[in-house]
């Protein structure tokens, strides 16, 4: 059942073992019957968990959302390493685990805070163009930067050595199979990740996200609304302003506004420093950003 418009917004989805977050996507192009559709942040296909998937106009928000801090539970076996540095690689070593549970407490702790990562050769990064697992599955290895990441706190650790459980919240663009593979080289003994689970990704978490069976019976049953985030939800901290006329016309063309112009048309308070823009029917089309003594368009969201 073809839908009769495009889409405009953000779904929940729990993705599944087995699936690439591209197939989240192709899966859902057929689902909704549109063609713009991006998700927000690549998980491995053992990989399960939430992955907001943006349609329509929504897709201009991709930049905004991965940049989010996620939350993770990981599953991990001290004693072995991997090539893909999870359960699912060549074996490259395997040792006998002699620390006791203090010392992998501690070790997990000791990454508490910012540090510093080297992005593993199977992932999705791009080096002269050509994405390191490509180069990986050649049996090439290319030398990684370290890049600064943030391991906001690990808590609900669970040590049953040789395997370990712990949830992680941290920054964008940390790789959980490098941090399990780094506490077992701090150890010495080594480690893979043996499952992930991403429970949150910004405000979106489990409690919304749908698998995409669900998300077909919905489509089946003519609810697919109900499954749909609006854009403006990202945007709740800020004010927003609703304009007609001659006001709403420069908002649409993307002109600077007058500040006391636009905030005499304020109705929902919150942080000023930007202002969510509605037209006169009440549909969300724009956030504009203060900018002295007038707002500038921040971005917009044309209605597709």
């Amino acid at each position: 059942m073809k839908q009769k418009r495009n889409i405009n917004g953000i779904i929940n989805i729990y993705k599944e073992a087995g699936y690439t977050s591209f197939d989240v996507v192709a899966k859902m192009r057929g689902i909704t019957g549109q063609r713009k559709i991006g998700h927000t942040g690549t998980l491995d296909p053992d990989a399960t968990g939430v992955l907001p998937v943006v349609l329509g106009n929504a897709t201009k928000l991709v930049d905004i959302l991965t940049d989010k801090e996620k939350e993770y539970v990981a599953g991990f076996l001290l004693g072995k390493t991997t090539d893909t540095q999870d359960i699912s690689g060549t074996v490259l070593t395997e040792v006998e685990v002699m620390c006791t549970e203090e010392e992998v407490l501690g070790a997990i702790n000791s990454f508490l805070g910012d540090i510093m990562q080297v992005p593993p050769m199977y992932s999705a990064l791009k080096v002269d163009g050509k994405r390191l697992y490509e180069l990986a599955r050649e049996g090439k290895t290319v030398e990684r930067k370290s890049r600064p990441v943030t391991i906001i706190s690990i808590s609900d650790i669970n040590i049953d050595l040789p395997n370990v459980s712990m949830r992680v919240r941290c920054s964008k663009g940390t790789y959980i199979r490098t941090l399990c593979n780094d506490i077992g080289e701090k150890l010495g003994c080594g480690a893979v990740m043996t499952s992930l689970e991403r429970t949150a990704s910004g405000q979106h978490d489990l409690s919304t996200a749908l698998t995409l069976s669900e998300l077909q019976t919905m489509r089946d049953q003519g609810r697919l609304e109900e499954a749909i985030i609006p854009v403006d939800s990202i945007f709740a901290e800020y004010g927003a302003v609703r304009l007609s006329g001659e006001l709403l016309r420069l908002a649409l063309n993307g002109n600077m506004l007058e500040k006391e112009a636009l905030l005499a048309h304020i109705t929902e308070d919150g942080n000023r420093n930007k202002l969510r823009v509605y037209n006169d029917e009440g549909e969300f089309f724009a956030l504009y950003e203060k900018s002295g003594k007038r707002y500038k368009v921040d971005k917009m969201f044309p209605c597709e």
